[in-house]
């Protein structure tokens, strides 16, 4: 058995149900004994910082979680007993993330010269509320002057096969929560009522799919998605007098919650109703011609023969908080497709090869220097 293999196998048995690690990162720090550990628990959430000063020099850091999602239904084998079949790891995380931490950990550990400081940031809280997890870890760093320059999220970004696509940034997320108010009354009686369905029907069609803007190189369009809809007694009898709407923006550079606010206010000019928007993250988009890009880019092509797609698609990640601070922040891992699923699995050789594509990132920044 190889020593990624080994290790990998190890870190899928923790149960680290998010928000607990199940001793994960007490484990992951004594096996980079070489790097200073740094603790930065806050509330039940458990964080790690690993750094390893080589002299002067730009500092790269790995980021990503140890926690994983409940196993759920429909396992076909133990969750947190990994099993080996055809070349495949099926067990919770295989994918989500610890695939990439393993990778992570195996190239930190073959490094054993770079001109500057390699460093490893890992929480127990991105799959949970992520409130007190990586976000907390930079502001620790942010206060003791060693927020690195650079940094790679080692979430399962692939889309077909291993080394077709890295993230180099990501939409935010806009939520919002509108409460109209009418007046409720008997259905026979149409007109002394103000019915909030019959208010909101017209404007349904101005709010669900509208898009905010073109998108561009990096974004798909910024478009409004309608999630929930509840209004009425679940009778036939009563016409309602209050409606809630949820709904949600994956936005980009070019669309602000101002942006939101002022349509859908528009929208519903005229009407009694109240409007709730929260930004739970921010787009980002990295320099495509930063040395980390270029880097993870080559290192690809050596190791995949293939020359990765740079998208920005899906949900949200920890690399938010990292480009909050003005770090250069990209993402790449294994294959995206069995992820939260029951029987999620990888391929153990796609785990090998990401170890080697983090070690030819450090090799090529560390002759770029």
């Amino acid at each position: 058995m190889s020593k990624t293999t080994e290790l990998f196998l190890h870190l899928l048995r923790f149960r680290s149900i998010t928000p607990q690690d199940d001793g994960a990162l007490e484990f992951i720090a004594t096996q980079l004994p070489m790097f200073t550990a740094v603790r930065i628990d806050v509330a039940d959430t458990r964080n790690l910082f690993l750094y390893r000063r080589f002299g002067e020099g730009p500092h790269l850091c790995f980021a990503g979680h140890v926690d994983v999602v409940p196993p759920g239904a429909g396992w076909e084998s133990d969750p947190f007993e990994p099993l080996v079949k055809d070349g495949m790891v099926y067990a919770r995380g295989a994918q989500d993330m610890k695939s990439g931490v393993c990778a992570a950990m195996r190239a930190l550990q073959e490094t054993q010269d770079f001109k500057g400081t390699l460093s490893l940031m890992l929480t127990s809280d991105e799959e949970g509320d992520a409130t007190h997890g990586t976000i907390e870890i930079l502001r620790y760093l942010e206060k003791e002057g060693m927020l690195p320059q650079m940094a790679i999220v080692a979430e399962p970004t692939c889309e077909a096969v291993f080394g077709d696509a890295l993230k180099i940034g990501r939409r935010g997320s806009i939520n919002g929560v509108l409460e109209l108010f009418g007046v409720q009354g008997h259905a026979a009686y149409p007109e002394k009522a103000r019915n909030t369905l019959h208010l909101m029907a017209p404007r349904l069609a101005r709010l669900a799919g509208h898009c905010f803007d073109a998108g561009d190189a990096h974004f798909a369009p910024s478009q409004l998605v309608l999630t929930d809809l509840r209004s009425g007694m679940e009778v036939t009898n009563v016409s309602p007098g209050y409606l809630k709407l949820m709904f949600n923006v994956r936005n980009a550079t070019t669309t602000t919650k101002e942006n939101v606010e002022a349509y859908v206010n528009g929208v519903m000019e005229g009407l009694d109703f109240t409007l709730k928007l929260s930004q739970g993250a921010l787009p980002f988009v990295a320099d495509a011609t930063s040395p980390i890009v270029q880097a993870l880019d080559e290192a690809i092509v050596k190791v995949t023969g293939k020359s990765p797609k740079h998208s920005t698609a899906g949900g949200t990640s920890d690399a938010r908080f990292l480009a909050q601070f003005g770090i250069q922040t990209v993402e790449f891992g294994v294959v995206n497709d069995t992820i939260h699923a029951p029987n999620e699995r990888t391929p153990l050789k796609d785990v090998q090869a990401l170890a080697d594509v983090f070690l030819h990132v450090i090799e090529h920044l560390k002759e770029k220097q």
